[in-house]
C-alpha cells in the first residue's frame, strides 16, 4: 500500500481559517476509567468541531461534548486495546463520523485505515502518521508538526497512545524489544519541543521507578517533586515534551551508562541499547515501588 493524503476538510475553508485564525489547536482531556485520557482536539476554539483520540469509554465523552456544546467530526485511534476503542461503536451511533486508525483487522471500527507516511488532513490540521509498533504490532502515532499549524509560535504535537508515556513507555504485548526500542527512538527524534499527548496518567509511578534507575539524575528528582504536587492537587501531568523525556525517561536513555549499570551491575559493555531496554522493561513489569 502506498502512502496517501486523506483530506477531511474543505480547502477553501482551510485557506480562510489560515487568514483569520492565529492560534494552535485547543487540546482537552476527558478522564476515563482509572487513569486513561480521551484527547479532544479543537482546531478552532471559535467553532464547535472537535476530533476525539482513543475514546475507550462512551459516557464521559458524550457528557463532555454535551456540556461544552461540541460536535465530533472524526475519531483517531492509536491501537487495538479495549480501553482505547470500546466507546467507538456507540459514539458513531450518535454521530456517524469517520474513524481513522491502524490498518488492522483487530480494529474493525476503523473506517479509514492509515499506514506510516500517510498525511491525515482534518480541517486545517495535517497529521503525519508514524508506525510505532512494540506495545502492539499495529500501533501508530499522530504527529502534527509546527509547520502544519496556523501560527509560527505553535509547538509540534504527537498523540502516541501507549507507545511513549511521561517518564515511561508501554508494556511489550507484541514486541520484540528491538522493535519497541526503534519505535521509541523514532519518537525521541521528533523536535525537542514536541508536546506528548499519551493516554495514561502513569507519570508518578514512572518517575518513582526512574529515580531508582538513575538516583543521581537531578532532573528526575525535580520532575518527581513537581509531579507529586500536581497529583496531590488531582491535576493532570500531561502533556510532556520530548526534551523532558530524553532527560528523565529511562526508557529513552538505554544507551547511557547509568541505565546500563542498573539493569546489569556486573557490566553490560557488549549489550546494545535494545538489549538494555529489554532488561529494563522486564524490571519495570515486576517493579514494586
Amino acid at each position: 500500500m502506498t502512502a496517501k493524503i486523506i483530506d477531511q476538510g474543505v480547502k477553501l475553508r482551510c485557506i480562510t481559517r489560515r487568514i483569520v485564525r492565529m492560534c494552535a489547536p485547543q487540546i482537552s482531556a476527558i478522564p476515563i476509567f482509572e487513569n486513561n485520557y480521551v484527547w479532544v482536539i479543537r482546531p478552532d476554539p471559535s467553532q464547535p468541531d472537535v476530533y476525539l483520540v482513543d475514546p475507550g469509554e462512551v459516557v464521559p465523552v458524550i457528557s463532555f461534548l454535551t456540556k461544552h456544546q461540541l460536535l465530533p467530526k472524526a475519531i483517531l485511534v492509536t491501537h487495538r486495546h479495549r480501553d482505547h476503542i470500546e466507546g467507538i461503536k456507540e459514539i458513531t451511533h450518535h454521530w456517524p463520523i469517520p474513524v481513522y486508525g491502524p490498518d488492522s483487522a483487530a480494529i474493525p471500527q476503523v473506517t479509514h485505515p492509515l499506514i506510516e507516511g500517510d498525511v491525515l488532513r482534518l480541517d486545517d490540521l495535517a497529521f503525519h502518521i508514524m508506525a510505532v509498533p512494540g506495545h502492539t504490532n499495529e500501533h501508530i502515532a499522530f504527529f502534527l508538526p509546527a509547520s502544519a499549524q496556523c501560527t509560527p509560535r505553535a509547538a509540534p504535537l504527537v498523540f502516541c497512545g501507549d507507545a511513549l508515556f511521561a517518564g515511561g513507555c508501554g508494556r511489550m504485548f507484541d514486541g520484540p524489544a528491538d522493535l519497541m526500542w526503534n519505535s521509541l527512538c523514532k519518537l525521541a527524534a521528533l523536535p525537542d519541543n514536541t508536546l506528548i499527548y499519551c493516554t495514561h496518567e502513569y507519570t508518578l509511578a514512572n518517575l518513582e521507578f526512574a529515580v531508582a534507575v538513575e538516583p543521581d539524575n537531578t532532573a528526575i528528582h525535580e520532575r518527581l517533586k513537581q509531579t507529586r504536587v500536581l497529583r496531590e492537587e488531582a491535576r493532570i501531568t500531561l502533556p510532556s515534551n520530548i526534551l523532558m523525556e530524553k532527560r528523565t525517561n529511562p526508557f529513552l536513555r538505554c544507551h547511557l551508562d547509568g541505565v546500563k549499570n542498573f539493569v546489569c551491575p556486573e557490566g553490560v559493555n557488549n549489550y546494545s541499547p535494545a538489549q538494555v531496554f529489554a532488561l529494563l522493561r522486564a524490571l519495570k513489569d515486576n517493579w514494586a515501588s
